[in-house]
Parts: structure tokens; C-alpha cells; sequence
């Protein structure tokens, strides 16, 4: 039963884009600061490629879908929608920005560090890249390092480390163009992974270092956290629509035949599986039906997860903190929900690995469906909406009217319905007339 008592003022309406789906989600805080959702919507993506869109009417019609079925479980119309933004073309790099200031006596405030923020945004990038975030590392005051928080602290040379993520303006602005052509608004575009991370991730685990693995359709993205802070971040163009691919041509079958293979009778380990299990495939218009083997399936799926997890490692010790990961890898995404993909994940990387998924997030009574790790970017883009609502950085999603003033009587100075009703009741009240 949908809750009818909310603030209309504190819903957000969060929409991932992704390769196979796109998914509108819509909801709240509760009072125990939990996420209430009110409603959301599901629909096939056939117009996004590795993340990117590459069908600007079909990713309309596939949003368009997806929003309508959010407002009608909700029971709400939106205006503006928080957006994930991902692929290929997301790049990384560090800088390091130093702001002089005019008085060592005046304590650092929250301006000198949007200073500094908003300098970083002055980067020449190359030709077509813009800055989607940037993420403050650690700080320095006057040489002393390793500050994570400068406010109220005294100096004059404050310097800080930040990570940087860029992507493509292309992409971004074809992401508004789709969402605008819908009717609605982007409120903020937040990159994928890092909404995923908060909505699977414990603050322990970022504190001990940890590495997020996003596997969607399209794209599998990397997050390492570290002593509670983002520091690297990476995608990979490869994701479970190559493991389809891969089954599609190994086992000689048609590709919507592979996807329910992969989704059914799927394993990322060979040695799970029973040697003598069979799965028969209806033949093509009246031919045999074909028979497979689940050990044969697994084998080439595990031989693709492993060559994915390859280019992880490699991401792994690119970010330098390969030995520092106390809390290991979290796997999250519709990827992860592959039978034993954790099992063979700790046996390749030699690193302890777990399911993540969103529910710690949800407030009691949420939809199934929802604790799945394939709506972890849904709903992390939802408490990242909600937060910066919070924080006044958008616009509430519905303005409340302003109750008008009752209309007073000029002489009586009670409200004209009060004299109506005190009128009508002494006419009725009053002697009957002699004459009548």
C-alpha cells in the first residue's frame, strides 16, 4: 500500500540509463532515514550502446516508459529526474590545486575550499571532454599533510590533491537532449559507479579500502575507496552482453536463446556444474531441437568473466592500491547476479569477494524486485538526489500554493461564509410575519 501522508516536496525521481535497462525510481526519507520508494519503472534499453547513447528516439520512448509507470505506482507527476552518466569515454586524473590566502589569522572556511573546487574546473582537457566531478583527496596547511578536513584550521598556504572524472560532452548533452524531449528536467548527473557505491557500500568498508565492480550490460565499472575516500575510478567496455555474445557463437544459438542460457541454467564455474546435465533448445522452423551442455555453458562463461576480472587486477594495481583493500572487492550490477561469479572472483584475484546489494538502504516493505544488485545505481542515484535536495542544491520537485486569506467581511471582520451562515440561520430563527 503506497504511503499518501508524504511531503510532495521531498520526492526525487532518480533515472539510470543503462545498456539493457533503463530504470526511473522514485521516493523519499523516511523519519528513520531510510528510502522510501513510492514508485518505479522498468523498460528494456535498445538505444544505449557500452553506456552511451546511440538512438536518441528509442532511449526517449524507453525513458518516457519508464517515468510514466514511476508517476502512476506513485501517484505523482515529476518535473526534474537525477541522472546516472557512464561508458567508455569516463577518464580519470589527478591534480593537485593550491589557493594563497590574504590572512593567516582568519580561520579556512567552506569558501577557500569552493575556491580551490572551483579552480579545478578551469583545467584545459582535451577536445570535447568536460569535468563531471571533483573529488577533494587530502589536504595540506602550510606543509602540514594528511588533513582530511581544513576547516577552522589557521594558514595561508592551503593546497589539496583532487581526483578528477571527466567524460564527453557529446554524451552528456545527449543524455539532456533524450531526457528533455521527455518533458522533464536534469536536476544533476552524478557517474554511475560512484551512486552505486553509496548505495552498497558500508562506511567501514570504504574506511579499510575497498574495490566496487560494477558489471552492467555494457560496461563493467571500477570504484576503490580508501580510507573513506573515492580514489580511482575506471571503466571497462566490456560487460555481460559479451558473455551473451560469447554463448551466442559458442553454442551456435540465437541471441535471445543465449540471454535466457546465460540467465537460467548460467555459471561463472565450470567445476559447479554437473558433467552430465543437458539443456535442449527448440530447433529453428521445424529443424531438431539442439542440445547443450550446462558444463560446456559454464566453461565459456567462466572464460569470459576471467578475461573480464583480468583488466580489474590490471585497474587494481594501476590505482596503486592493490595490497591496501582490507574489505576486498563488492560486486554489484545485473552482472553479479551470475551464479557463483563471487566464487570464481576470489579465486582469480585472490581477494574476498561479496554480493552487493541495496537493501540496508530501503525502508521495511520495499519491493522485492528492488533488493536485487541490478537497481544498486537506481537507487544510489535516488539517496544522491535526496541529498542534494537536502542540501539545497536543486529545486524541490513540486511547488506547494500558498494557502490565500480568507475573505473578511469589511464591517464584522468575520469570514463571509461565518456571516452567510449566521444570516441564513436568524432569517430562520426569526417570528413568522402576521401578514403572510
Amino acid at each position: 500500500m503506497i504511503n499518501t501522508t508524504y511531503n510532495k516536496n521531498e520526492v526525487v525521481v532518480a533515472l539510470d540509463i543503462g545498456t539493457t535497462k533503463i530504470c526511473a525510481v522514485a521516493g523519499r526519507r523516511n523519519e528513520y532515514g531510510k528510502l522510501e520508494v513510492l514508485g518505479f519503472g522498468k523498460v528494456s534499453s535498445e538505444g544505449v550502446l557500452r553506456g552511451v547513447v546511440s538512438n536518441i528516439e528509442k532511449t526517449v520512448k524507453a525513458i518516457s516508459e519508464a517515468v510514466n509507470m514511476a508517476q502512476r505506482a506513485a501517484g505523482q507527476e515529476f518535473k526534474v529526474v537525477h541522472v546516472g552518466i557512464a561508458g567508455q569515454h569516463i577518464k580519470s586524473l589527478q591534480h593537485r590545486g593550491i589557493l594563497t590566502r590574504d590572512n593567516d589569522h582568519m580561520e579556512i572556511s567552506k569558501r577557500d575550499i569552493d575556491r580551490l573546487i572551483s579552480d579545478m574546473y578551469k583545467l584545459v582537457l582535451p577536445p570535447g571532454d568536460k569535468i563531471i566531478h571533483v573529488i577533494p583527496q587530502e589536504y595540506t596547511v602550510d606543509n602540514e599533510q594528511g588533513i582530511t578536513d581544513p576547516i577552522g584550521m589557521s594558514g595561508i598556504r592551503l593546497e589539496a590533491n583532487f581526483h578528477i572524472i571527466t567524460g564527453q560532452i557529446s554524451a552528456s548533452n545527449n543524455i539532456h537532449r533524450c531526457v528533455e524531449r521527455t518533458g522533464l528536467k536534469v536536476a544533476n548527473m552524478t557517474l554511475e559507479p560512484i551512486a552505486s557505491a553509496a548505495a552498497v557500500l558500508s562506511e567501514e568498508e570504504k574506511e579499510a579500502g575497498v574495490a566496487l565492480v560494477d558489471i552492467g550490460g555494457g560496461t563493467t565499472d571500477i570504484t576503490i575507496f580508501q580510507e573513506g575516500i573515492i580514489r580511482h575510478t575506471a571503466v571497462i567496455p566490456f560487460g555481460g552482453n559479451v558473455i551473451t555474445k560469447d554463448i551466442k557463437e559458442g553454442c551456435t544459438v540465437m541471441g535471445p536463446q543465449a540471454e535466457k542460457l546465460k540467465i537460467k541454467f548460467g555459471s561463472a564455474l565450470a567445476n559447479e556444474v554437473f558433467d552430465n546435465r543437458i539443456i535442449s533448445i527448440p530447433g529453428l522452423r521445424g529443424r531438431e531441437h539442439k542440445e547443450i551442455s550446462e558444463k560446456n555453458l559454464a566453461r565459456i562463461i567462466q572464460a569470459r568473466v576471467e578475461e573480464i576480472f583480468d583488466y580489474v587486477v590490471w585497474e587494481i594495481r594501476r590505482s596503486g592500491f592493490e595490497r591496501k583493500l582490507i574489505g576486498g572487492i563488492v560486486l554489484t550490477g545485473g552482472g553479479a547476479l551470475l551464479r557463483h561469479i563471487d566464487k570464481l572472483v576470489a579465486y582469480h584475484t585472490g581477494m574476498s569477494t561479496r554480493i552487493g546489494t541495496p537493501v540496508e538502504q530501503l525502508a521495511h516493505g520495499y519491493h522485492k524486485q528492488l533488493g536485487s544488485p541490478m537497481y544498486a545505481t537506481g537507487i544510489g542515484l535516488l539517496m544522491k538526489g535526496l541529498d542534494d535536495l537536502k542540501a539545497g542544491l536543486v529545486a524541490p520537485q513540486v511547488e506547494e500554493k500558498e494557502e490565500e486569506p480568507e475573505e473578511m467581511h469589511e464591517e464584522t471582520g468575520e469570514p463571509w461564509y461565518e456571516q452567510l451562515f449566521r444570516k441564513t440561520k436568524e432569517w430562520f430563527e426569526a417570528e413568522p410575519d402576521s401578514e403572510f
